[in-house]
């Protein structure tokens, strides 16, 4: 990531704090004087003052605003987040509704374009902010009577979509690891059979939870099995590229995929990688170093017309890489501290070496999470290895 990049994130973030606090001086000195907003309230203006006025009247009627970012992400000079949000109605009347006090919960993705330090357009899609306490008392009652059927559901589709088979490469190993969280994710992995040896891995994992995720996880499983074997194309980014396109009209505009794509020519250990937003796997040297597979690109069915980058190694025998979702890194221990990327690096330079590699991490988890632990996501790790000569 470039400084300019870290830098607009910075400054996305800056001014969503001060949208929480409804600082009328500290957004207006962000917005660009020609700022245009795409994503409109009922009667509110495009240009920068009537942007203004729609966050003067959002705290005129809610209070303790507060945002997280949950993703991230930057492609050149757009910065894309997913955020979660608490209102709290307590002030002025919405929409004919007295204040009562409710907590509202949202989600949106925003989209942020950056000119010369300033924040030039925003468009924006959420989820819905009002609703009634007899509207959310019906919806957690039918909620209650159909979460077990619709996790069943969910489960028994998420299970059919996985591999059922390891493939058998010859002077190779591969090791795939999955442990469902008691609600169920988006988690996927797959593997491509492709002309001339080569082999395609995936890794990824659809926002959200329940049947929507479950259903978006199959449908990208299924356009990507589809893509790479119709171009049985080399470019694992150009497979990327037309599943995009094609995810980009067909799931929720609040929901998308990450995915990690890559095609293994088992010969001459050539592994040719893109990344569509994904946490970035680790490669395993000999020496014991553990590196990070970079590449940039944006997360699937976001926006259309995205390029991804592709980079390309070369696994020497003995080396190996780890794919994984963020359920491994993202765990925490009973005082709230997350296992994380530095730990999940270390130990992979240290037994790197071992087999298998999943079964060793999630012994290292098991050991960081304590007795009691409740799994919060779905954990998948995705080891591939170059066996070590037998000379």
């Amino acid at each position: 990531m470039s400084e300019t990049e870290e830098k607009n994130k910075t400054l996305v973030r800056r001014f969503l704090l001060a949208v929480d606090q409804g600082d009328l001086e500290a957004i207006e000195e962000l917005l660009a004087p020609d700022f245009v907003d795409h994503s409109l309230n009922p009667g509110q203006e495009a240009d920068r003052e009537g942007y203004l006025r729609s966050i003067a009247r959002h705290h005129a009627t809610f209070s303790h605003s507060r945002s997280s970012i949950d993703y991230q992400g930057t492609d050149g000079d757009m910065v894309i987040s997913r955020v979660s949000r608490l209102d709290i109605h307590d002030r002025g009347e919405l929409m004919g509704i007295r204040p009562q006090g409710q907590e509202h919960e949202m989600t949106a993705i925003l989209i942020h374009r950056i000119v010369r330090g300033k924040i030039a357009e925003e468009w924006s899609e959420s989820t819905s902010l009002v609703a009634t306490m007899e509207e959310r008392l019906e919806e957690e009652a039918r909620e209650r009577e159909r979460i077990e059927q619709e996790l069943q559901v969910a489960r028994r589709i998420q299970q059919a979509s996985l591999p059922k088979e390891v493939p058998q490469l010859d002077g190779w190993r591969i090791a795939p690891f999955y442990q469902p969280a008691r609600e169920v994710g988006g988690d996927f992995y797959d593997f491509h059979f492709l002309s001339e040896g080569r082999l395609g891995l995936v890794m990824g994992d659809a926002t959200g939870k329940g049947v929507p995720a479950a259903l978006v996880m199959s449908t990208t499983c299924g356009m990507l099995q589809a893509v790479s074997q119709t171009l049985d194309s080399s470019s694992p980014g150009e497979v990327l590229e037309q599943v995009n396109e094609t995810l980009v009209a067909r799931i929720p505009s609040n929901m998308f995929v990450t995915c990690f794509y890559a095609i293994l020519d088992p010969e001459s250990g050539t592994l040719r990688y893109a990344n569509a937003g994904h946490d970035l796997p680790y490669l395993r040297r000999v020496g014991g170093d553990a590196e990070e597979l970079m590449a940039r690109g944006m997360p699937l069915g976001l926006m259309p017309g995205m390029g991804y980058e592709e980079k390309e190694i070369v696994l020497e025998e003995g080396e190996a890489a780890l794919f994984y979702s963020d359920g491994l890194v993202e765990a925490h221990d009973p005082k709230g501290e997350m296992f994380g990327f530095p730990k999940l690096r270390a130990l992979i330079g240290e037994h790197g070496a071992e087999w298998p590699l999943g079964n060793i991490l999630m012994e290292e988890l098991y050991s960081f999470v304590e007795e009691g632990w409740e799994q919060e996501d779905d954990i998948t790790l995705l080891t591939l290895r170059r066996s070590p000569s037998r000379s």
